[in-house]
């Protein structure tokens, strides 16, 4: 049996790990379009500031591990799938033949239609080759513009301000973290990082960057501003542009079903490129989050060996950041339901805020910020789906009580 694996992050890296145990005597091959070993994005921002080096950001440290695996990992791009055919064309102008396929390519940060925003000096933060630029770059006391305050965003944000950075936010939405956060947290997040000395301008979008040095950046509101680097956080979007003509149906990324196959035989999916099922709503989405990633590479190689042992349940929308200190969550709807009900908690001179959401008896959705002690309670009582009975009214009038609840609604206590 041929298994070939594309894309070398947590889903690939995990996925080609479960198919070995599953499948001794297996051919496994990873093909990843980077010159280094398999790493971890998320490590990315410990790189920036130092904390690690860049063997620290590795999925595995050690050197012998994917040859002890018998995996073999490839330096390639995949230019096309032929699922009819079940070969792979590469950008070399050679093929590569599989039985079982996975698609586990991860995205790439999305482009802003802004004039110049390919200028020297403008980067993503998206891979370690971005990592070295900006770690040569961002230097004490130079002047850095962070176009984006998303979860991507503010994760950079950390790692500039430790390197101790001039450092000014754009965010065109009216918050911080729009995609996890409502305007009061959003908010408190805005003036904890202006108490840090970051300068945060929400509601501003960048309409163009001039390409002189230092850099001008002209925002929508007619202000200027310079800078020595710019950094882009705005989004990302799945890696399908390959999979034109090769019989993988997508939509915002690769279609699944609940085995995490696609539209063709043979062929699955994992991780960002793929469009799983969310938990919380019942429909297919792309979570772009690592844990998901990893449960889908081993759901994935799971059915690829042996048809489909293993469903694929769903998986909890899920974000947790540390924000210069400030400890932020937010689990499930937690925008709320139609219908449903909300308790809400706000201290807002210590950064402290709460927020639930519910749906009849059931938590289907949390934020939180500057709590940290019942992250895992919130998690664990909205993938339960169990009903509240009289805690739910009792959350209603203390939040705070949420390990209280957990254990009478879940434990049974």
């Amino acid at each position: 049996m041929q298994h070939v694996v594309i894309g070398a992050g947590p889903a690939g890296v995990t996925a080609c790990e479960t198919l070995r145990r599953l499948d001794p005597g297996a051919e496994i091959r990873l093909i990843g379009e980077e010159p280094e070993p398999p790493y971890s994005r998320m490590a990315i921002p410990y790189f920036l500031n130092d904390k690690i080096d860049e063997s620290g950001t590795y999925l595995r440290r050690d050197r012998d591990h994917y040859d002890r695996y018998r995996i073999g990992v490839s330096r390639a791009r995949v230019a096309a799938v032929d699922s009819d055919a079940q070969h792979l064309s590469l950008e070399d102008g050679t093929t590569l033949d599989y039985d079982r396929l996975l698609i586990a390519t991860g995205s790439s940060p999305t482009r802003l239609p802004i004039p110049g925003i390919e200028s020297d000096g403008v980067l993503p933060c998206w891979n370690l080759a971005d990592a070295r630029r900006i770690h040569a770059r961002a230097l004490p006391g130079s002047k850095v513009v962070l176009l984006g305050a998303g979860f991507i965003g503010c994760i950079v944000l950390e790692a500039l301000a430790t390197r101790g950075v001039d450092l000014t936010v754009v965010e065109p939405m009216d918050r911080m973290v729009p995609r996890m956060m409502n305007q009061t947290a959003g908010g408190l997040l805005k003036r904890w990082c202006e108490r840090k000395g970051v300068t945060v301008l929400t509601g501003a979008r960048a309409e163009a960057v001039q390409p002189v040095m230092p850099l001008v950046i002209d925002l929508d509101d007619h202000r200027t501003l310079t800078a020595d680097l710019v950094i882009r956080a705005t989004g990302v979007h799945p890696n399908v542009g390959f999979l034109a003509g090769s019989g993988v149906d997508i939509d915002q990324g690769v279609l699944v079903s609940e085995c995490l196959q696609t539209s063709a035989d043979n062929v699955y999916a994992a991780g960002d490129v793929c469009q799983g099922l969310d938990m919380s709503t019942g429909q297919f989405h792309v979570q772009a989050i690592q844990p998901t990633a990893v449960e889908h590479g081993r759901i994935a190689a799971h059915n690829m060996v042996a048809g489909c042992p293993v469903a694929h349940t769903g998986n909890l929308n899920m974000n947790v950041l540390d924000t210069l200190g400030l400890i932020s969550s937010s689990f499930g709807l937690w925008q709320g339901v139609d219908g449903g009900e909300s308790a809400e908690l706000l201290d807002a001179e210590r950064f402290r805020y709460l927020n639930l959401q519910f749906k009849e008896d059931r938590l289907v959705g949390a934020s939180s910020l500057g709590l940290t002690d019942h992250v895992g309670v919130l998690r664990g009582l909205i993938q339960s789906g169990k009903g509240l009975g009289v805690w739910k009214e009792r959350l209603m009038r203390d939040p705070t009580k949420i390990m209280e609840a957990y254990l009478g609604a879940v434990q049974g206590a």
